[in-house]
Protein backbone atom coordinates (compact mmCIF):
# COMPACT_ATOMS: atom_id res chain seq x y z
CA UNK A 1 0.00 0.00 0.00
CA UNK A 2 2.88 2.35 0.73
CA UNK A 3 4.24 1.87 -2.79
CA UNK A 4 0.77 2.60 -4.20
CA UNK A 5 0.42 5.72 -2.07
CA UNK A 6 3.87 6.96 -3.07
CA UNK A 7 3.03 6.39 -6.73
CA UNK A 8 -0.27 8.24 -6.42
CA UNK A 9 1.43 11.15 -4.69
CA UNK A 10 4.05 11.35 -7.42
CA UNK A 11 1.37 11.37 -10.13
CA UNK A 12 -0.73 13.99 -8.33
CA UNK A 13 2.27 16.21 -7.66
CA UNK A 14 3.17 16.03 -11.35
CA UNK A 15 -0.33 17.08 -12.41
CA UNK A 16 -0.29 19.91 -9.88
CA UNK A 17 2.97 21.20 -11.37
CA UNK A 18 1.36 21.09 -14.83
CA UNK A 19 -1.56 23.16 -13.53
CA UNK A 20 0.84 25.69 -12.01
CA UNK A 21 2.52 26.03 -15.39
CA UNK A 22 -0.83 26.45 -17.14
CA UNK A 23 -2.04 29.20 -14.79
CA UNK A 24 1.41 30.69 -14.13
CA UNK A 25 0.45 30.65 -10.47
CA UNK A 26 0.66 28.83 -7.19
CA UNK A 27 -2.07 26.16 -7.19
CA UNK A 28 -3.66 24.60 -4.12
CA UNK A 29 -6.40 22.01 -3.67
CA UNK A 30 -9.00 22.25 -0.91
CA UNK A 31 -11.50 19.53 -0.08
CA UNK A 32 -13.97 19.46 2.79
CA UNK A 33 -16.23 21.51 4.98
CA UNK A 34 -15.32 25.10 5.83
CA UNK A 35 -15.36 25.38 9.61
CA UNK A 36 -13.55 27.46 12.26
CA UNK A 37 -11.25 24.54 13.04
CA UNK A 38 -9.52 24.92 9.65
CA UNK A 39 -8.55 28.57 9.99
CA UNK A 40 -5.09 28.08 11.50
CA UNK A 41 -4.43 25.00 9.35
CA UNK A 42 -5.27 27.01 6.24
CA UNK A 43 -3.14 29.96 7.41
CA UNK A 44 -0.12 27.71 7.99
CA UNK A 45 -0.78 25.90 4.69
CA UNK A 46 -0.69 29.17 2.71
CA UNK A 47 2.24 30.60 4.68
CA UNK A 48 4.32 27.46 4.04
CA UNK A 49 3.63 27.70 0.32
CA UNK A 50 4.34 31.41 0.24
CA UNK A 51 7.60 31.06 2.14
CA UNK A 52 9.29 29.08 -0.61
CA UNK A 53 7.89 30.56 -3.81
CA UNK A 54 9.48 32.98 -6.21
CA UNK A 55 7.34 35.96 -5.32
CA UNK A 56 4.39 35.32 -7.66
CA UNK A 57 1.20 37.21 -6.94
CA UNK A 58 -1.40 34.78 -8.29
CA UNK A 59 -3.06 31.93 -6.41
CA UNK A 60 -5.41 29.32 -7.89
CA UNK A 61 -7.67 27.46 -5.46
CA UNK A 62 -9.22 24.20 -6.70
CA UNK A 63 -12.24 24.01 -4.44
CA UNK A 64 -14.50 21.10 -3.49
CA UNK A 65 -16.75 21.90 -0.54
CA UNK A 66 -20.34 21.47 0.71
CA UNK A 67 -20.00 24.83 2.49
CA UNK A 68 -19.87 25.74 6.14
CA UNK A 69 -19.13 28.88 8.13
CA UNK A 70 -19.19 32.21 6.29
CA UNK A 71 -17.17 33.74 9.17
CA UNK A 72 -14.42 31.23 8.39
CA UNK A 73 -14.64 32.13 4.70
CA UNK A 74 -14.05 35.76 5.64
CA UNK A 75 -10.89 34.79 7.52
CA UNK A 76 -9.67 32.57 4.66
CA UNK A 77 -10.16 35.44 2.20
CA UNK A 78 -8.14 37.75 4.47
CA UNK A 79 -5.36 35.15 4.54
CA UNK A 80 -5.10 34.65 0.78
CA UNK A 81 -5.49 38.36 0.02
CA UNK A 82 -2.66 39.20 2.42
CA UNK A 83 -0.33 37.04 0.33
CA UNK A 84 -1.71 37.33 -3.22
CA UNK A 85 -3.00 40.13 -5.43
CA UNK A 86 -4.87 37.80 -7.81
CA UNK A 87 -6.94 34.80 -6.72
CA UNK A 88 -8.68 32.41 -9.12
CA UNK A 89 -11.12 29.69 -8.10
CA UNK A 90 -11.54 26.46 -10.03
CA UNK A 91 -14.64 24.37 -9.31
CA UNK A 92 -14.33 20.94 -10.95
CA UNK A 93 -17.34 19.50 -9.08
CA UNK A 94 -19.14 21.78 -6.62
CA UNK A 95 -18.64 24.62 -4.13
CA UNK A 96 -21.86 25.11 -2.21
CA UNK A 97 -23.23 27.76 0.19
CA UNK A 98 -20.22 29.32 1.97
CA UNK A 99 -18.07 27.79 -0.78
CA UNK A 100 -19.99 29.87 -3.31
CA UNK A 101 -19.35 32.99 -1.23
CA UNK A 102 -15.64 32.04 -1.14
CA UNK A 103 -15.59 31.83 -4.94
CA UNK A 104 -17.14 35.28 -5.23
CA UNK A 105 -14.03 36.72 -3.57
CA UNK A 106 -11.93 35.66 -6.54
CA UNK A 107 -10.90 37.64 -9.59
CA UNK A 108 -11.97 34.74 -11.79
CA UNK A 109 -14.09 31.61 -11.40
CA UNK A 110 -13.38 28.59 -13.63
CA UNK A 111 -16.08 25.96 -14.17
CA UNK A 112 -17.10 23.48 -16.84
CA UNK A 113 -20.53 22.28 -17.90
CA UNK A 114 -20.72 19.77 -15.01
CA UNK A 115 -19.56 22.15 -12.24
CA UNK A 116 -21.91 23.72 -9.71
CA UNK A 117 -22.17 26.55 -7.23
CA UNK A 118 -25.07 26.81 -4.78
CA UNK A 119 -27.49 29.24 -3.15
CA UNK A 120 -25.85 31.38 -0.47
CA UNK A 121 -27.91 29.98 2.38
CA UNK A 122 -25.52 30.44 5.33
CA UNK A 123 -25.01 27.48 7.64
CA UNK A 124 -25.02 28.08 11.40
CA UNK A 125 -23.75 25.62 13.98
CA UNK A 126 -26.59 24.84 16.40
CA UNK A 127 -24.44 22.95 18.90
CA UNK A 128 -24.74 19.64 17.09
CA UNK A 129 -24.42 20.31 13.38
CA UNK A 130 -24.47 23.02 10.73
CA UNK A 131 -28.00 23.93 9.63
CA UNK A 132 -29.15 26.22 6.77
CA UNK A 133 -30.27 29.52 8.27
CA UNK A 134 -32.64 30.71 5.55
CA UNK A 135 -34.90 27.68 5.87
CA UNK A 136 -35.52 28.49 9.53
CA UNK A 137 -36.04 32.18 8.87
CA UNK A 138 -38.46 31.47 6.02
CA UNK A 139 -40.59 29.19 8.19
CA UNK A 140 -40.66 31.70 11.04
CA UNK A 141 -41.71 34.45 8.62
CA UNK A 142 -44.53 32.26 7.29
CA UNK A 143 -45.84 31.65 10.80
CA UNK A 144 -45.63 35.36 11.61
CA UNK A 145 -47.65 36.17 8.49
CA UNK A 146 -50.24 33.55 9.43
CA UNK A 147 -50.45 35.03 12.92
CA UNK A 148 -51.25 38.43 11.42
CA UNK A 149 -54.32 37.09 9.61
CA UNK A 150 -55.33 34.78 12.48
CA UNK A 151 -54.73 31.57 10.54
CA UNK A 152 -51.92 30.26 12.75
CA UNK A 153 -52.69 26.77 14.06
CA UNK A 154 -52.26 25.80 17.69
CA UNK A 155 -49.35 23.51 16.76
CA UNK A 156 -47.64 26.35 14.88
CA UNK A 157 -48.21 28.68 17.83
CA UNK A 158 -46.46 26.21 20.14
CA UNK A 159 -43.54 25.92 17.70
CA UNK A 160 -43.25 29.70 17.41
CA UNK A 161 -43.45 30.08 21.18
CA UNK A 162 -40.65 27.57 21.76
CA UNK A 163 -38.17 29.09 19.32
CA UNK A 164 -34.80 30.19 20.66
CA UNK A 165 -34.69 33.93 19.90
CA UNK A 166 -30.93 34.07 20.34
CA UNK A 167 -30.52 31.34 17.70
CA UNK A 168 -32.88 33.18 15.36
CA UNK A 169 -30.77 36.28 15.81
CA UNK A 170 -27.69 34.26 14.85
CA UNK A 171 -29.46 33.08 11.70
CA UNK A 172 -30.34 36.66 10.77
CA UNK A 173 -26.78 37.85 11.43
CA UNK A 174 -25.36 35.01 9.31
CA UNK A 175 -27.71 35.93 6.45
CA UNK A 176 -26.80 39.61 6.62
CA UNK A 177 -23.07 38.90 6.83
CA UNK A 178 -23.23 36.56 3.86
CA UNK A 179 -24.93 39.15 1.66
CA UNK A 180 -22.60 41.93 2.84
CA UNK A 181 -19.44 39.95 2.11
CA UNK A 182 -20.70 38.73 -1.27
CA UNK A 183 -21.47 42.27 -2.43
CA UNK A 184 -18.18 43.64 -1.07
CA UNK A 185 -16.00 41.00 -2.70
CA UNK A 186 -17.77 41.09 -6.06
CA UNK A 187 -17.14 44.82 -6.33
CA UNK A 188 -13.59 44.75 -4.96
CA UNK A 189 -12.32 41.66 -6.80
CA UNK A 190 -14.60 40.00 -9.34
CA UNK A 191 -15.62 43.23 -11.04
CA UNK A 192 -12.19 44.90 -11.11
CA UNK A 193 -11.73 44.24 -14.83
CA UNK A 194 -15.36 44.98 -15.72
CA UNK A 195 -14.75 48.37 -17.33
CA UNK A 196 -17.19 48.48 -20.25
CA UNK A 197 -20.67 47.11 -20.82
CA UNK A 198 -20.74 44.10 -23.13
CA UNK A 199 -24.21 42.53 -22.77
CA UNK A 200 -26.75 45.33 -22.34
CA UNK A 201 -27.57 46.49 -25.91
CA UNK A 202 -28.37 50.00 -24.66
CA UNK A 203 -25.01 50.38 -22.93
CA UNK A 204 -22.54 48.32 -24.99
CA UNK A 205 -19.16 50.05 -25.02
CA UNK A 206 -20.07 52.52 -22.27
CA UNK A 207 -17.92 52.69 -19.13
CA UNK A 208 -19.18 50.77 -16.10
CA UNK A 209 -19.68 53.00 -13.08
CA UNK A 210 -19.08 52.04 -9.46
CA UNK A 211 -22.80 52.40 -8.81
CA UNK A 212 -23.54 49.91 -11.60
CA UNK A 213 -21.06 47.44 -10.11
CA UNK A 214 -22.71 47.78 -6.72
CA UNK A 215 -26.17 47.35 -8.24
CA UNK A 216 -25.07 44.19 -10.09
CA UNK A 217 -23.52 42.80 -6.90
CA UNK A 218 -26.77 43.52 -5.04
CA UNK A 219 -28.75 41.75 -7.75
CA UNK A 220 -26.53 38.66 -7.66
CA UNK A 221 -26.64 38.51 -3.85
CA UNK A 222 -30.43 38.85 -3.87
CA UNK A 223 -30.94 36.08 -6.42
CA UNK A 224 -28.48 33.65 -4.82
CA UNK A 225 -30.07 34.23 -1.42
CA UNK A 226 -33.68 33.78 -2.56
CA UNK A 227 -35.04 30.40 -1.44
CA UNK A 228 -38.19 30.99 -3.48
CA UNK A 229 -36.07 30.71 -6.62
CA UNK A 230 -33.92 27.71 -5.70
CA UNK A 231 -36.31 25.81 -3.35
CA UNK A 232 -33.41 23.83 -1.90
CA UNK A 233 -30.29 24.56 0.12
CA UNK A 234 -28.50 21.91 -1.93
CA UNK A 235 -29.60 23.15 -5.37
CA UNK A 236 -26.78 22.85 -7.91
CA UNK A 237 -26.42 25.96 -10.07
CA UNK A 238 -24.52 25.41 -13.29
CA UNK A 239 -22.59 27.62 -15.68
CA UNK A 240 -25.56 28.33 -17.96
CA UNK A 241 -27.70 29.67 -15.10
CA UNK A 242 -24.85 31.66 -13.57
CA UNK A 243 -24.17 33.33 -16.89
CA UNK A 244 -27.69 33.86 -18.19
CA UNK A 245 -29.74 34.40 -15.03
CA UNK A 246 -27.21 36.01 -12.70
CA UNK A 247 -25.20 37.65 -15.53
CA UNK A 248 -22.03 36.52 -13.78
CA UNK A 249 -18.86 36.10 -15.81
CA UNK A 250 -17.58 32.53 -15.56
CA UNK A 251 -14.47 31.16 -17.27
CA UNK A 252 -15.97 28.07 -18.92
CA UNK A 253 -13.25 25.52 -19.66
CA UNK A 254 -15.63 22.87 -21.05
CA UNK A 255 -14.04 23.12 -24.49
CA UNK A 256 -10.48 23.73 -23.26
CA UNK A 257 -9.02 20.31 -23.96
CA UNK A 258 -5.61 21.28 -22.60
CA UNK A 259 -6.86 22.43 -19.20
CA UNK A 260 -9.52 19.73 -18.84
CA UNK A 261 -6.98 17.10 -19.83
CA UNK A 262 -4.90 17.93 -16.75
CA UNK A 263 -7.49 19.25 -14.32
CA UNK A 264 -10.10 16.50 -14.47
CA UNK A 265 -7.68 13.55 -14.01
CA UNK A 266 -5.99 15.44 -11.16
CA UNK A 267 -9.28 16.25 -9.41
CA UNK A 268 -10.86 12.83 -9.92
CA UNK A 269 -7.77 10.95 -8.78
CA UNK A 270 -7.43 13.25 -5.77
CA UNK A 271 -11.09 12.70 -4.79
CA UNK A 272 -10.65 8.94 -5.14
CA UNK A 273 -7.54 9.06 -2.95
CA UNK A 274 -9.35 11.14 -0.30
CA UNK A 275 -12.40 8.86 -0.27
CA UNK A 276 -10.28 5.73 -0.01
CA UNK A 277 -8.37 7.20 2.92
CA UNK A 278 -11.55 8.50 4.56
CA UNK A 279 -10.33 12.09 4.96
CA UNK A 280 -12.92 14.73 5.92
CA UNK A 281 -10.56 17.61 5.12
CA UNK A 282 -7.67 17.60 2.69
CA UNK A 283 -5.33 20.24 1.29
CA UNK A 284 -2.62 19.80 -1.31
CA UNK A 285 0.09 22.06 -2.67
CA UNK A 286 3.47 21.43 -4.27
CA UNK A 287 5.07 21.27 -0.81
CA UNK A 288 2.21 19.82 1.23
CA UNK A 289 0.58 16.41 0.88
Amino acid sequence: MRILDDTLKEILNGKLRALEQHFQADVVFYYGEISPSVEKLFRDFIETLRAEDGGGNRLVIILNTPGGSVETVEKMVEIVRFHYEEVYFVVPDYAMSAGTVFCMSGNKIYMDYSSSLGPIDPQVFNGKEYVPALGYLDQVQKMIEKAKDNSLTHAEFLILQSLDLAMLSRYEQARNLTVTLLKKWLVEHKFTTWEKHSSNPDKIGNPVTMQEKEERAEEIATILGNNKIWHSHGRHIGVHTLRNVLKLKIEDYSADIGLRGVLRPYNDLMIEYINRAGFKLFMHSRNFF
